[in-house]
């Protein structure tokens, strides 16, 4: 008797957890974002101006995996993306790693979940990874990283990775002095085609910019390769993270997931592929980009210096 009682006992908890943990879930189900509209948006590049339509096969094939209309919006800066994510207007997005950091920082909620396997380039090597390189126009006398001093650099943005906080934290180590002190002016050009032209046309002496990106212009016959020197390379860092937010359902999330890890598949998109010079995307984490908060630690530490 004694253990037919403690048996029904034992059956009562588990049924009691159970019942907890199904009503934690239909809570969950119930708080979780399903709109009705999904809101997309990427870091302002030469693509996102220049080459959007290239983005409809993309979009098409989104809004066929996941059942939902998908809108673009348009940003002005990479702060604007970010922006609009935090206030849950966009649901997924393309940062830089760099504004990837920042996001997740202001809130956990924005999580990478994939980006670009870039085939090999011009100056771009394969794989999901890119560098930063500073590069001066050849005949102009700035052959060397000494020659520099004293002269006028192009940065990109102050969200950008490659176009600023690797030449402020990395670069910087290899100078001995802040970016400020070694050079005569510095300007934001707002991206790295633009950098590059920058450099190009002789309106700025040297500029940082990112491997993927400079392959870009090549690409376009704007400029060669061989009209550059090219004096100083970071380590590797982590592609252009492709993120959405966690509130979105679960089953959602896993559709926006399929969605770009088998944009492959898709012919329409090859052309949005080839623009982007890779063979398909690859699943990323938010680990992955710990070199990134690494290097945004480095540069408060520098500023309080």
């Amino acid at each position: 008797m004694k253990n037919r009682r403690v048996t029904f006992t034992a059956l009562l908890v588990c049924l009691s957890v159970l019942l907890v943990f199904s009503l934690a879930g239909r809570v969950s189900a119930a708080q979780c974002e399903n709109p009705d509209v999904l809101t997309f948006s990427i870091i302002p590049t030469e693509e996102t101006i220049q080459e959007l339509t290239l983005y409809q096969p993309v979009i098409k094939y989104l809004e066929k995996t996941t059942g939902k209309k998908v809108e673009f919006y348009m940003p002005t800066s990479y702060a604007s993306v970010v922006e609009a994510l935090l206030g849950k207007w966009v649901d997924v997005a393309v940062l830089g790693p760099y504004s990837y950091v920042i996001a997740h920082s202001k809130d956990p909620d924005i999580v990478v979940f994939s980006t670009y396997a870039k085939r090999p380039g011009h100056i771009q090597e394969e794989g999901p990874g890119y560098k930063s390189v500073l590069i001066t126009k050849k005949g102009t006398g700035f052959t060397t990283i000494e020659s520099l001093k004293g002269s006028v650099l192009a940065l990109t943005d102050p969200g950008s990775t490659s176009g600023n906080l690797i030449p402020r934290v990395v670069f910087t180590k290899k100078i001995g002095m802040p970016l400020e002190k070694y050079f005569k002016k510095i300007v934001y050009t707002g991206e790295h085609d633009l950098s590059t032209m920058a450099v190009y046309e002789g309106k700025v002496d040297c500029a940082f910019v990112a491997t993927h990106r400079f392959d870009n212009v090549i690409d376009r016959g704007m400029v060669k390769q061989e009209d550059f020197n090219y004096l100083w390379w970071s380590p590797t860092v982590p592609q252009d993270p492709f993120v959405y937010r966690m509130s979105l359902c679960p089953d959602l999330r896993k559709k926006i997931e399929d969605t770009f890890l088998t944009i492959h598949t898709v012919p329409k998109a090859k052309k949005w592929l080839d623009n982007v010079k890779s063979g398909k995307m690859v699943p990323m984490t938010d680990a992955d980009y710990d070199i990134i908060r690494e290097l945004k630690k480095a540069k408060e530490e520098m500023k309080k210096k």
